[in-house]
């Protein structure tokens, strides 16, 4: 069993992602700050998986501390998920964001080097593309990303290349992901944010929960079929699967882009329907006017995953929405 090493593994995607790693056969090595998670989580993926997991508390400016990890564990690869990832904190506080998410990076490829660890999996963001120039979004769009948040991950994107023209020895893998939804069928571990969601479908959950009053709909006069934005969602689990095969085919990746998303966008107002139907719950929204830096249509063209790993996104609106619900409904003031 190979032990992987899994940065930021109790947040939405890192979880479900270490769930998936251990029924493929892999043995995920966690650590995790829990500044936007909670330690409960790994009792959570215990649960599901039915197997112990190595958990320990440590910030990615740790390098000391992951360098014994990695050596300690015998680490064949990472994973690298931990990163702050709210667009409008990004804005208001690019220090924090470029010290955590590209400081932290660098940290922790240092530490990588140090223990002789030369393979990495990056989760990056289709944020990095910015205002799309044709769609659907290839890997080889130009990228110009929009916010803070963006820029923090295409600065880590970019140091990676720069790492693997130093030293081609490095296997690096970079997934630029679309929007995340849904959560694990059995209910016990989903998204979970800490304070106001940033992103939609967690916002309608907690509305529909009763924790918040309304949804704000940012835009009803977009050029789409009912005038609200549409984004490329994918279900977690897809993209977890994801990251399965990246670690599978790591050892050929010498610095792959690789874009996880469906290859179609849904609207807001197609997704508050398909919610409302899986929940049999009414979402009260309003329309409010649109924000700066929104852009109207984001998909991803997702055919060089399809050619490299024989991965494609499997699960539906509707599946995404009925574990969106099941988690809340059962979590309904988180974890």
């Amino acid at each position: 069993m190979k032990n992987i090493l899994i940065t930021g593994g109790t947040g939405y995607i890192g979880s479900h992602t270490c769930v998936e790693l251990i029924e493929s056969g892999y043995n995920p090595i966690i650590i995790d700050n829990l500044s936007n998670s909670k330690r409960k989580i790994v009792d959570r993926i215990e649960k599901i998986t039915g197997k112990k997991i190595i958990f320990e508390k440590c910030d990615i400016s740790d390098k000391k501390n992951i360098e014994r990890i990695i050596k300690e564990f015998n680490c064949e690869a990472v994973i690298h998920f931990a990163g702050f990832k709210a667009v409008g904190e990004s804005q208001t506080n690019p220090l924090m964001y470029y010290k955590n998410n590209v400081s932290g990076t660098i940290n922790l490829l240092d530490a990588m080097k140090s223990a002789g660890l030369k393979k990495i999996v990056f989760s990056s963001s289709a944020t990095v593309y910015g205002k799309p120039k044709f769609l659907p979004l290839t890997e080889d769009h130009p990228v110009s990303p929009e916010n803070i948040y963006g820029k923090t991950k295409l600065a880590v994107e970019n140091i990676l290349r720069d790492i693997f023209i130093a030293d081609p020895d490095w296997r690096i893998c970079i997934l630029r992901y679309f929007n995340p939804v849904g959560a694990h069928n059995s209910g016990l571990i989903g998204d979970d944010p800490k304070g106001i969601p940033n992103n939609l479908m967690p916002f309608i959950s907690q509305v529909a929960v009763g924790r918040r009053s309304h949804l704000n709909i940012w835009g009803n006069d977009y050029n789409t079929n009912d005038g609200t934005g549409v984004r490329d969602y994918i279900h977690v689990i897809d993209l977890a699967q994801g990251h399965i095969k990246a670690i599978e085919k790591i050892n050929s990746l010498k610095g792959a882009v690789i874009n996880l998303g469906t290859g179609r966008g849904y609207s807001v107002l197609e997704m508050i329907q398909s919610f409302e139907k899986a929940s049999a719950k009414k979402i009260k929204y309003e329309f409010r006017p649109r924000r700066d830096g929104d852009i109207e249509i984001n998909y991803a063209d997702p055919s060089k995953a399809k050619e490299i790993f024989n991965w494609e996104a499997k699960l539906d609106i509707n599946e995404m929405c009925k574990d969106i619900w099941r988690w809340q409904s059962m979590n309904p003031k988180g974890v």
